[in-house]
């Protein structure tokens, strides 16, 4: 980072954007699932794996746009990725607004996850190279609270306002397309365009080019680099399956009302922003405990999950939720991100951390349409839990034996 960086505060307007992309994101991605009831009749009462499709068809395109846009990160630079992108996002929230059918929910979904499949390699290549390394892990934590804001505002939002007080659910839609194109405008004002730096990594020798390339494509893919990656499978197929199905599990096998799902389905990510902020600052004080810390973390994820389902009243289950977003996917997040940005050369950041996030939102396409689909064939979504919860035990003993044990760990 330069000097210039450091005196103007550079580094802290890029949080403040990069936060707001991703209450952005987390709106729309939350703001459906407290109304399933109220989507199906409106769209010709569907099925519940047909609903659970609409997550899946985004996360589809999610996740097929993180190697690519991790190339046009490299190539083109941050901010003229991502603004374009966020604009067609708005798009596509316009799109499902206006959807009569099943159908052109999916098309716009499938909109959605493409331009949002854009910000994970801009967002987190941005924070790698302008946030101090002290600062690393905790300025990813801050980042990343962005999201649990923007679930705990889609939830509530549309279990109150539709649930409660009967307003149409598209409504919600076209609200959170005026939020993007708001942030897509702050996108505009407070991230520099990196043309020059684009330009200065392109005037890199052919011969280099081709060195650099082969020694990261052999970083990346080490037992250790897989295991990482299966580890985020596990805790996105948990996390992303509790987003998804979580409020309508309350409602149909807990007896919660639907008016206040969106209130109890929020504590998880109420209580991840302070969990993410803590581990994150005591990972970047206490390096040499990363790993560890991990483990541990992850063993909590699955037991609370687990939890969830067999809680015999309320009051577990709420505990459960609290212990989750306390030490479940937020709080393991920024942690995992730091430690693949620090395993490869700068200029290669983007194009790490999309192939980091492909194999962890690859388990996104899967948890929404598998857990609905169980539901529908078994009457009972117990089964998806459980096996959220199963896939974070074997990546404990996976990360345990072959990262958590080596003597010489790549922790920094």
């Amino acid at each position: 980072m330069s000097q210039s960086d450091l005196n103007n505060n550079y580094y802290k307007k890029i949080i403040v954007a990069l936060v707001l992309g991703w209450v952005a994101i987390w709106i729309y991605r939350t703001i459906l699932t407290p109304i399933y009831p109220q989507l199906q009749e409106a769209l010709g009462d569907v099925s519940q794996s047909q609903i659970g499709l609409i997550a899946s068809c985004y996360f589809f395109a999610y996740t097929g746009m993180q190697i690519p846009s991790g190339f046009l990160v490299d190539k083109f630079g941050q901010k003229t990725v991502l603004i374009p992108a966020f604009i067609g996002f708005a798009l596509a929230t316009f799109i499902i607004g206006t959807s009569t059918g099943i159908l052109q929910v999916y098309l716009g979904a499938i909109l959605a996850g493409i331009s949002t499949g854009c910000y994970y390699g801009s967002a987190f290549s941005l924070s790698a190279k302008h946030v101090p390394q002290h600062f690393k892990s905790t300025a990813n934590a801050i980042i990343n609270s962005g999201s649990a804001l923007g679930m705990v505002i889609g939830l509530i939002g549309s279990s109150v306002l539709v649930g409660a007080l009967d307003i149409q659910w598209n409504f919600m839609l076209y609200g959170a397309g005026i939020i993007i194109l708001a942030v897509t405008a702050l996108f505009f004002l407070l991230i520099k365009s990196d043309k020059n730096d684009v330009e200065t990594v392109e005037q890199v020798t052919t011969a280099s080019v081709i060195e650099e390339d082969t020694n990261v494509a052999v970083k990346l893919f080490t037992a250790t680099h897989l295991v990482t990656y299966f580890t985020y499978f596990a805790v996105c197929y948990g996390y992303y399956m509790i987003v998804t199905w979580l409020p309508a599990f309350l409602v149909d096998e807990k007896g919660f009302d639907q008016g206040s799902v969106g209130y109890v389905a929020a504590i998880v990510a109420v209580t991840a922003i302070p969990g993410a902020l803590f581990f994150s600052r005591f990972v970047d004080k206490n390096p040499g405990k990363r790993n560890m810390t991990i483990v541990m973390l992850l063993l909590a994820a699955a037991i609370t999950i687990g939890l969830t389902v067999f809680s015999p009243n309320p009051w577990v289950l709420y505990v459960a939720l609290v212990l989750y977003g306390f030490l479940g996917k937020l709080a393991i997040d920024p942690v995992l991100i730091t430690f693949v940005s620090d395993s490869v050369p700068q200029a290669k950041v983007a194009k790490a951390l999309t192939i980091f996030n492909t194999f962890g939102m690859a388990s996104s396409i899967v948890a929404p349409w598998l857990t609905g689909f169980i539901g529908d064939t078994t009457g009972s979504k117990v089964l998806g839990f459980y096996i959220g919860s199963g896939l974070l035990l074997v990546a404990v003993v996976l990360f345990f034996i072959v990262i958590a044990t080596r003597k010489n760990k790549v922790a920094n």
